[in-house]
């Protein structure tokens, strides 16, 4: 696997800006274990995909898995934009969407460019 698929996780928000992940605490989505309870990972995971901004077979906005009941409340947990973040993905690819992210130290709400 390579660095960004371990950084970015399978919904899109960044591993890499979440102090558990920087401080070794956690290992990113794909190999952390004990998250084996989301439904998306596994999905992304079991499709070989890097995250849901690859998937084609059916949008986003209409996907059951990306739209379940835990990615909402953890949505409003977090104050998460995974949808953003997904789109963001999708429009400027991995790297950019990474460095962005890691230049504004946001790992749940997408930097959007005006």
């Amino acid at each position: 696997m390579n660095e960004i698929q371990n950084e970015i996780a399978a919904c899109g928000l960044v591993c890499a800006a979440c102090r558990r992940y920087s401080s070794g605490k956690c290992p990113g989505c794909r190999d952390y274990d004990k998250a084996q309870w989301c439904g998306l990972r596994r999905c992304v995971i079991e499709r070989g995909l890097k995250s849901c901004a690859d998937c084609t077979a059916v949008p986003v906005a209409e996907c059951r898995t990306f739209n379940n009941f835990m990615s909402k409340v953890f949505g409003l947990l977090f104050r998460s934009d995974r949808r953003g973040c997904i789109e963001r993905i999708r429009e400027v690819g991995y790297e950019a969407y990474l460095s962005e992210m890691k230049l504004a130290g946001r790992m749940n709400r997408p930097v959007t460019k005006k």
